[in-house]
């Protein structure tokens, strides 16, 4: 049986070993971490994704521990809306509508599917051979130990070291300019879906199951800053937003807040797999958040994967036309995502007053002709496979 070793055990790495083992190959998962218990708090699944869980048995299951995004849209920090949709809009459009859940909720149901012994925490894949496929590991005694593997599945996230091995001339992913923020709030009063957009701050609102909330946020400042208290800081520049913002921020624990500079590899990468190494998700194509793709990509990245490697229900006689597949496909998808993903981010960024102003006059006039308009923004990113 072929092997494949999977360095990484985020929602991408964990993905792609379930569909190459749903495809006959025997896998092991390598996380350096002690436990998979996700850096994170929300997350929104887009009908792709959701597509995509679908082809390996696992849509229905991540349906049902989510909350479907009902209402959403564009507002200003006065509360105006910019534009709504619907989840209704959503669905007669793509047959499915955004879902929502906690990351560590989808880790979990991940996870709980891997084949007995294919996980292996607190081991790090320290360097991999694209020729041969020999992975050396460091061992949680602080030893080192070798596997050797037919294909080895990169997704060691947005500082890869193996992207940096195989790519040494390639520039690293930049910072985009802003830092974000997220936590999950307990408010069980009814919240609904929401993205504000003042002057080059951004404030998110995304109600989960069981009586949670979302809440993520950007601003512009230099990389590297940190406040004494992130809550305090989210209450500075959020607190006289429209309701339920103020609300919820009350209600954060100060400890739940997470903060993460954001980060982007605005130049592709000329191939995303090299010998028996592919690259999968945020080692792939690391990109802003501001589409909301981040996680589903990778997720996409991991069936096409599978699906190129194992052409006939099993390991393909053929691994480099398999991984050259992959790489011309999944880069073709994923540029003008990352790329697009970025120029949203700018936008939304601006602090102009005539800028914001311009933006938002576009915004609301776009908005007027309903929400079919809005939801069709996404056609080229939420129909997947076209």
């Amino acid at each position: 049986m072929a092997h494949a070793v999977v360095a990484g055990a985020g929602i991408g790495g964990l993905t792609a070993a379930l569909a190459l083992a749903r495809n006959g190959w025997q896998v092991t998962v390598l996380e350096q971490a002690a436990s998979i218990e996700p850096v994170g708090a929300g997350l929104a699944v887009a009908p792709n994704a959701l597509r995509a869980l679908d082809m390996i048995g696992l849509g229905d299951e991540v349906r049902k521990l989510s909350a479907i995004q009902g209402e959403a849209g564009l507002r200003r920090p006065s509360g105006r809306w910019l534009s709504r949709t619907t989840a209704e809009d959503a669905a007669a459009r793509y047959g499915d509508s955004i879902v929502l859940l906690t990351r560590s909720a989808l880790v979990g149901i991940l996870a709980a599917r891997l084949p007995r012994g294919a996980l292996r925490l607190g081991t790090r894949a320290e360097s991999a051979d694209p020729r041969t496929g020999l992975v050396t590991l460091a061992t949680p005694a602080g030893g080192t130990e070798t596997i050797q593997a037919d294909l080895v599945v990169a997704a060691d996230g947005i500082r890869s070291r193996t992207r940096a091995a195989l790519f040494p001339g390639h520039p690293e992913p930049g910072y985009a300019g802003v830092t974000s923020w997220r936590a999950l709030v307990p408010f069980p009063g009814p919240v609904g879906a929401s993205e504000t957009w003042g002057a080059g701050l951004v404030f998110g609102v995304m109600p989960l199951a069981g009586g949670q909330v979302y809440c993520y946020a950007t601003a512009p400042v230099p990389a590297g800053l940190r406040a004494e208290s992130e809550k305090d800081e989210l209450i500075r520049l959020f607190g006289r937003w429209h309701d339920p913002i103020p609300a919820l921020l009350a209600a954060a624990e100060p400890g739940a807040v997470l903060r993460h500079d954001i980060y982007s590899l605005d130049t592709p990468l000329p191939a995303l797999h090299s010998g028996r190494i592919a690259l999968l998700g945020d080692a792939a194509h690391p990109m802003t958040p501001n589409l909301g793709q981040g996680a589903c990509q990778a997720i996409e990245d991991a069936v096409v994967l599978a699906r190129h490697v194992s052409p006939g229900g099993g390991p393909a006689p053929d691994l480099t036309a398999g991984l050259a597949a992959y790489s011309r496909e999944r880069l073709a998808r994923t540029t003008p995502i990352v790329r697009r993903s970025r120029l949203v981010g700018r936008v939304s960024g601006w602090r102009a007053p005539l800028a914001v102003a311009l933006r938002d006059g576009a915004l609301r006039a776009a908005g007027m002709l309903g929400p079919a308009v809005a939801v069709r923004q996404f056609d080229d990113v939420f129909r997947w496979p076209a």
